[in-house]
């Protein structure tokens, strides 16, 4: 039996991040890994009225061997606006924009130099809204093999490997803001604008049984 889990520390994390705490005591994110691009850790993707949107935070150096502690922003992209302006598009019209965005705006003018430092303070706001108490610590050094009792989760909530989702999420639908047709796994700031307070309920029901 599993009583920590070890995974990647990921941008307004999608719902599966979430699902895969049920149950641990721990969530010890990696933060001696080598950054790996085109991932959740500096992405999310948003329902807009179009489609899906992606949110990319600009990286300097992410083609080169940085660990994921020490990859730093690009800011000299204005890309804080720009994502913020997306969330409103999105979910300004959703029945909790209103209640939360004070919880997440400020995050969008903090001028983070380093991704994890930003993507550490997006996810407290999340696990304290949905009322998900859970040890958080941070990996001492990188080790390719874990002991038994972690949960090694590294890379398995990707956005070109759904596969491995079946691990431990199946979609609970829940109401969004646009379109007829349910879309799965988005961030959890999809979520948590729709459905507010009932976010933590949604979360368990889409837990693999």
């Amino acid at each position: 039996m599993h009583n920590s889990i070890l995974i990647e520390l990921q941008y307004l994390p999608s719902i599966a991040f979430f699902t895969s705490l049920k149950g641990q005591e721990e969530l010890m994110l990696e933060a001696n890994e080598f950054f790996e691009k085109q991932t959740y850790r500096n992405r999310c993707h948003l329902l807009s009225s179009q489609q899906i949107e992606i949110l990319t935070v600009p990286l300097q150096g992410a083609n080169k061997k940085i660990k994921t502690r020490d990859i730093k922003i690009d800011n000299s992209q204005s890309w804080y606006k720009k994502h913020w302006r997306s969330i409103q598009t999105c979910y300004g019209k959703s029945p909790f924009f209103e209640f939360f965005a004070d919880e997440f705006n400020p995050c969008f003018k903090r001028n983070y130099n380093y991704l994890w430092d930003l993507n550490l303070d997006l996810l407290t706001i999340c696990l304290k809204i949905t009322a998900q108490k859970i040890k958080i610590t941070e990996s001492g050094s990188y080790e390719k093999q874990v002991s038994g009792n972690v949960m090694d989760a590294r890379s398995l909530i990707h956005p070109k490997k759904a596969a491995f989702l079946t691990k431990f999420y199946q979609p609970a639908i829940y109401s969004q803001s646009f379109g007829n047709t349910f879309e799965p796994n988005l961030s959890i700031i999809d979520l948590l604008m729709n459905e507010g307070p009932n976010a933590k309920t949604i979360i368990q029901r889409s837990i693999l049984k």
